[in-house]
């Protein structure tokens, strides 16, 4: 394992996040607390408990759910795409490292990228809402899995992309609306029998059921089958990147 390698690809990329820290930090916090202050204090003060939980200390794990997974995504997809906009990634690829290297680098700094975003907004929901994390262990877990998971698919993303406009593309028109819909501002035992069975099929419902489980202990789908799904989908993303460098796809050509 060079790891040279790796902590140059990590160093680099954790560079441009500090370069752009009002972009890669700041924007997502401070968006963050607009949803704190238009859902948990005026909506909220006007809504019963959710499962026992006040809804504005209710919505703190969606919230914070749904920022990693855009965070994830857009750091991952950025990071692997503009090397090969501009074409710097044949240097990479002609480098004495494997595939495997050049993942953890890139993946990994965009998971630590999105972790500390994570942190950072529980830390500021503490101001607003009385926070309880009954599971500290296992949200941390949620957390990284969650990160690292979605950091792969935004890796995945960005070699697939062939402008900024497909960049874009799919965290617009699918993770963001998903996560929307996944039970961040209500629990999915709200809504009619239908639904709840039609929003099953969400991959993100597992996410944060799980992720709010370890706040309060209060889950709309079992603990042990989100951390099933979530290993699902984080296999399935493995198997795709090791794919796409196995035959060069959009690397090579």
């Amino acid at each position: 394992m060079n790891f040279r390698a790796i902590r140059a690809i990590y160093k680099y990329e954790m560079s441009r996040t500090f370069r752009t820290v009002g972009q890669s930090v700041a924007s997502p916090v401070i968006s963050t607390v607009l949803y704190f202050i238009v859902f948990g204090s005026a909506i909220g003060s006007h809504m019963s408990a959710v499962q026992g939980v006040s809804y504005g200390a209710f919505i703190v794990p969606g919230l914070t759910m749904l920022t990693v997974l855009q965070q994830s995504v857009a750091n991952a997809s950025f990071g692997i795409y503009f090397p090969r906009f501009v074409g710097t990634i044949y240097e990479v690829l002609s480098a004495p490292i494997s595939y495997v290297e050049i993942i953890i680098g890139y993946v990994g700094a965009a998971t630590t990228k999105a972790l500390m975003v994570g942190t950072i907004i529980l830390i500021t929901s503490s101001f607003f809402v009385p926070l309880e994390i009954r599971h500290p262990f296992w949200m941390a877990g949620f957390l990284f899995l969650t990160s690292l998971t979605f950091s792969l698919l935004g890796f995945i993303i960005g070699i697939w992309a062939d402008g900024f406009e497909k960049l874009q593309l799919i965290p617009l028109l699918i993770i963001t609306p998903l996560a929307f819909l996944g039970g961040s501002f209500y629990s999915i035992k709200m809504l009619p029998p239908l639904w709840q069975k039609i929003s099953m099929a969400n991959p993100v419902v597992y996410l944060i059921s799980g992720f709010r489980w370890s706040f309060y202990e209060r889950s709309d789908i079992s603990v042990h089958t989100s951390l099933l799904m979530i290993a699902i989908f984080l296999g399935i993303c493995l198997v795709i990147v090791a794919r796409i460098f196995q035959t060069g796809y959009r690397l090579k050509t």
